[in-house]
């Protein structure tokens, strides 16, 4: 199998950062800001299709998931976020999770990465890593749900 969510390499860094962990997934901040704190959830376990997860995944996933697009409309003063399931060109199971606000950039419509992309410098990405993380804190505190060190910290 070669998938860069199970195998962590370049061409996963190339496209997002690690923001935290959690029981059932791994949250990533997606490089491509044009949607300033869109994120990326994923499974930790390999798994291609939704019916593929046991029950207990699928009740946890998608409440981290849930747990992780209030952090983030919080943080971008969302009006709306789009969730967004797909898997044809990466089968591991995960979700985009991308804020939109009214009148602006691709309001009204699916969100689609055909467009220019907007890169950070990597102060940039810290600053929204890190109020991303203190508002996802707050939400995983009132709600139980476990946030974890990420892979290879303490």
């Amino acid at each position: 199998m070669d998938c860069f969510y199970c195998s962590k390499d370049e061409r996963q860094a190339a496209l997002m950062l690690p923001l935290a962990a959690l029981r059932w997934s791994e949250v990533y901040l997606f490089r491509d800001q044009k949607h300033r704190g869109r994120c990326v959830v994923a499974l930790k376990e390999h798994r291609d299709e939704i019916w593929q997860l046991s029950e207990e995944q699928r009740a946890g996933f998608f409440e981290e998931v849930s747990a992780v697009a209030e952090a983030v409309s919080r943080y971008a003063q969302a009006d709306k976020i789009n969730c967004a399931i797909y898997g044809d060109l990466v089968s591991h199971f995960h979700v985009h999770v991308v804020p939109k606000r009214r009148g602006e950039l691709q309001w009204g419509g699916p969100f689609t990465d055909d467009i220019e992309k907007k890169l950070l410098t990597e102060a940039e990405y810290a600053a929204i890593g890190k109020a991303l993380l203190a508002e996802l804190d707050g939400i995983c505190r009132s709600k139980a749900i476990p946030l974890l060190p990420l892979a290879g910290e303490g």
